[in-house]
């Protein structure tokens, strides 16, 4: 898929030689001569990257810049501007662009801008997003938190909401004794409501899926006068009781 240059610029065309030569590079060049229009333009069809004038009639490119990034996009930005003194320069990158190159430019020096950018940007998103965690280890089992099932070899068992909450509980904080108001209250918190009484229930149910012996439960193991603890290798928790 080519990558998507939006050229904001009055005075820009797409036969500009700066755009004529990154369209022969396989870039796909659109112009936009009216920044007041740029945010429905990126609702309707994003680009990967905005080469941005400075000056420009009605909204300016410093104003357009910061509103971007007021309203927390992040599109990568390069100015492109006649405007070269050392304070816009500082005031575009403090405001936050990507880059900043005076006009006239070389046409290669630009395309090599925009991959640096697009290579630093892609980087950066790599290392920002968040590992979403889709699987928890309970004992032998795994606790799938998508499709809320219990995994074991070709095994699988579907989970009510209330067991599930219950078992992310213990699953999260194993060896971490609970009582039961306090797992009420937790699973209250995931809009799952249990009685006193019905924490107990919940628990005999759970047994009987994933232990071997439900009269002698080794990974949700009961801590007498005190409540439930989940015990990840299966072991007693002797020290504990």
């Amino acid at each position: 898929m080519s990558t998507r240059i939006l050229v904001v610029d009055a005075n820009a065309g797409l036969h500009d030689p700066a755009n004529r030569y990154l369209a022969s590079r396989g870039f796909e060049i659109s112009v936009l001569r009216d920044a007041d229009f740029l945010q429905d333009r990126l609702r309707r069809n994003r680009p990967d990257l905005i080469v941005l004038d400075m000056m420009m009639p009605g909204v300016g490119g410093l104003t357009t810049l910061r509103n971007l990034r007021a309203a927390g996009d992040k599109i990568p930005v390069i100015i492109l501007t006649a405007c070269v003194d050392a304070e816009d320069k500082v005031a575009g990158l403090d405001l936050g662009a990507d880059d900043y190159l005076g006009k006239p430019c070389n046409p290669r020096e630009l395309q090599a801008r925009i991959q640096s950018v697009l290579r630093r940007c892609s980087r950066q998103a790599s290392v920002a997003k968040p590992q979403i965690q889709t699987r928890m280890a309970f004992g032998r089992f795994a606790l799938d938190l998508r499709s809320r099932t219990l995994r074991h070899e070709s095994s699988s068992f579907r989970l009510s909401d209330r067991e599930f909450a219950l078992l992310k509980i213990f699953a999260v904080a194993p060896m971490r004794v609970f009582t039961r108001e306090h797992l009420i209250a937790l699973m209250h918190r995931c809009e799952c409501s249990a009685a006193e009484r019905g924490i107990d229930v919940l628990i005999c149910r759970l047994r009987r899926l994933f232990e071997t012996d439900p009269s002698m439960p080794r990974l949700i193991q009961t801590v007498h006068g005190r409540g439930y603890v989940s015990v990840p290798d299966g072991q007693l928790a002797a020290r504990l009781l």
